[in-house]
Parts: C-alpha cells; sequence; structure tokens
C-alpha cells in the first residue's frame, strides 16, 4: 500500500441498496445481492479495497423476516469476500411492510415494529460477529406534502414515534440513523432536521445520517425554501457564498451525525421507480457536481476547530438510481472507492 494511504478509519464501506432502491417494474429489474458484493470485493485501488458494506433489509437482498439461519448464511456470504456489514436500512415505509411516522395509531406502530425487526437482525449480525459497527438507518416516512398539513402537530406526531422506536433500538443495544432528505416530511429542511432530533429528545440513541448528495439540496431550500442558505438565483459561480452555506448546513446537523455517506450531486432531484425525487446521486467524477468529495467531507467529519470528530467508524458510498449497465462496470466502483479513498486521506486516522 503506497505511503500515502496510512489511514485504516474510518473504514471504507459501499451500500448494496443501490442494487434495490430506484429499481422495479417502473425502472430497470434489481441487482442481486450476490452481484453487489462481488461488485464491492473486486474493486481495488493502490492496494485499497473497500472493508465492507451496508444492507437494505428487504426482499430479494435481505428478508425482514429472516430466520437466525437465514443470518447465519447471510453472514457468511458477506465474511467469505472478506467484508464485514455496517449500518442496515430497516425498511419503515408503508410499502415494504411499515407506516407512516405522523399517521394513524396503526401506522405508526408497524413503524416501529420494523424498526424492532431491523434492531433484531443488526443485534444478531454483531453476534455472529459480521457487524463490528454501524446504525440502524430511519426516516419519517411521510411525504412534505403531507407534512405541510400541519407542521407543528405532525413534527410532534413524527418526534413520538421516534422516541418509541429509539425505546425499541436501546433494548436492542442500537442507534438510530434518521437520513434528512427534500423528501421526507419533517426531514425535509435542514432546520426542520435540527428540530425534528431535538423534539425526539433521544441523543445517544437517534441522531443523524448525512448524505452528502441530499444534504446539497439542504441549502437550496428545494422543499422548504423558507429555509433556504443560498438566493433563488444562486449560479454555483460564487465559492465563498456556497462555503458559508454548507458551513451553517454542517454546524448545525454535524454533533447530530452518527453516520456519513460519501456521495456527489449535480444539485437537481431524481426520481426513479417508487423512490420519490430527491437529491440526485451523480457519480464521484461526474464533470457536473458541485461537490469537492474531500473538501466537503471534512466540513462533516472535522468540528469548527478542524479537529477530527471520529463519531462513526465507517463511512459509506451512496448513489442510488444509476443504470444498471453503469453499476455494472468495475470501473464505476473503482471510481467510486478512489473518491472514498480521497476522503479518508484527508479526514481518516490510524487505529
Amino acid at each position: 500500500m503506497p505511503a500515502a494511504h496510512t489511514n485504516n478509519f474510518p473504514k471504507l464501506h459501499n451500500a448494496a441498496w443501490p442494487g434495490l432502491v430506484g429499481k422495479g417494474p417502473d425502472s430497470e429489474p434489481p441487482i442481486d445481492l450476490d452481484t453487489m458484493l462481488d461488485l464491492t470485493a473486486v474493486a481495488e485501488v493502490d492496494g485499497v479495497r473497500f472493508d465492507g458494506v451496508d444492507l437494505f433489509l428487504f426482499q430479494p437482498h435481505v428478508n425482514i423476516d429472516s430466520s437466525d439461519d437465514d443470518l447465519k448464511r447471510l453472514a457468511e456470504k458477506v465474511r467469505s469476500r472478506n467484508l464485514v456489514i455496517g449500518s442496515v436500512v430497516a425498511p419503515i415505509w408503508p410499502p415494504t411492510g411499515g407506516g407512516s411516522a405522523m399517521g394513524s395509531a396503526d401506522e405508526r406502530k408497524q413503524f416501529v415494529e420494523q424498526v424492532r425487526k431491523g434492531c433484531r437482525i443488526g443485534k444478531k449480525l454483531r453476534e455472529l460477529g459480521v457487524r463490528p459497527h454501524g446504525v440502524v438507518r430511519i426516516d419519517s416516512a411521510a411525504s412534505p406534502d403531507a407534512w405541510y398539513g400541519d407542521p407543528e402537530g405532525n413534527q410532534k406526531k413524527i418526534a413520538q414515534t421516534f422516541r418509541q422506536a429509539c425505546d425499541v433500538a436501546a433494548d436492542f443495544g442500537e442507534r438510530l440513523a434518521a437520513e434528512g432528505e427534500i423528501c421526507w416530511g419533517g426531514m425535509h429542511s435542514w432546520k426542520r432536521m435540527v428540530q425534528l432530533l431535538e423534539l425526539t429528545d433521544r441523543a445517544g440513541v437517534i441522531g443523524f445520517q448525512a448524505d452528502m448528495a441530499h444534504t446539497l439540496l439542504y441549502i437550496t431550500g428545494f422543499n422548504a425554501p423558507e429555509d433556504s442558505l443560498l438566493p433563488a438565483n444562486f449560479a454555483w459561480n460564487n465559492p465563498k457564498q456556497f462555503a458559508e452555506a454548507y458551513r451553517k448546513l454542517t454546524a448545525a446537523l454535524r454533533p447530530w451525525t452518527i453516520d456519513f455517506h460519501v456521495a456527489q450531486n449535480d444539485a437537481t432531484v431524481k426520481g426513479s421507480g417508487s423512490h420519490d425525487k430527491t437529491g440526485r446521486h451523480c457519480l464521484a467524477n461526474d464533470p457536473n457536481g458541485k461537490l469537492n468529495i474531500p473538501r466537503e467531507a471534512g466540513y462533516w467529519l472535522r468540528d469548527e476547530n478542524e479537529t477530527l470528530t471520529k463519531a462513526f467508524r465507517h463511512i459509506c458510498w451512496d448513489g442510488c438510481m444509476f443504470p444498471n449497465a453503469v453499476m455494472m462496470q468495475p470501473k464505476t466502483w473503482n471510481d467510486i472507492l478512489a473518491a472514498m479513498i480521497a476522503v479518508r486521506d484527508a479526514h481518516g486516522w490510524k487505529g
């Protein structure tokens, strides 16, 4: 390994869920878990490989009702490729068996039940020795349009549901990470995201999952113009103004951040398959990308004094809704891995 790549933390993970998210009848066929694992395992840059994968607990990748024997087979499948498992996504949306966190009593009960199932799997994978770190990812499973029907009332409902989910997670020794995206009601704005975490009031059990592609849209106020940090006519040619907005965004959310996704965005939105329109994920080297990935990652990984927070033991690439033809190219994953290595070179540590 070249001397430049001396840091071994945070560990570098790839997300398996881009093989599922945005796929389906209205898009392209899903890419199976074995293929996603193989693509991850063979990627290599300067002798560096991915350390692990983060998983979506939904079929055809992982059955949320997996038996212990099923999970043993999953653990071996991952371990046989010299990978580990990190964060897992609980399928808390209505189409996947969950319910809106601000919905009816039954819907909210189903939301919490899916969190319970996800935490049970997370704990079992820890016990099997294949999951050394990571969180259980959630969101509100509600749209901004529905949320705007009663902003303050719905925000309190989501917080109450999240508190119930936190009780469940704590029983399993797990933490929950709420991923802020412009497509999730009550989490569609950086200000509302902070408010929701404060209302939930379970620091230490729940935190924020920062995705670089999704959070870029926070500063534009795409679904919450009242909370925009940039002027409506911002032309992406004012680096000082962008840096000021990005600094304000990360200062507000970094103290809550317990899980981190490296990603690229061209400041547009996209939806595919059943996925709502959200911050568009671009390839790491997309010429239209608005992020200098290593530089902007530093705002999340270092505090206001430039000190590493070391708030999480791994970081994960997230790139949903890419065409299958792009995802099947080894170069895609080598380029992504190179971007991940650049982040760790700049903001990692030896452990």
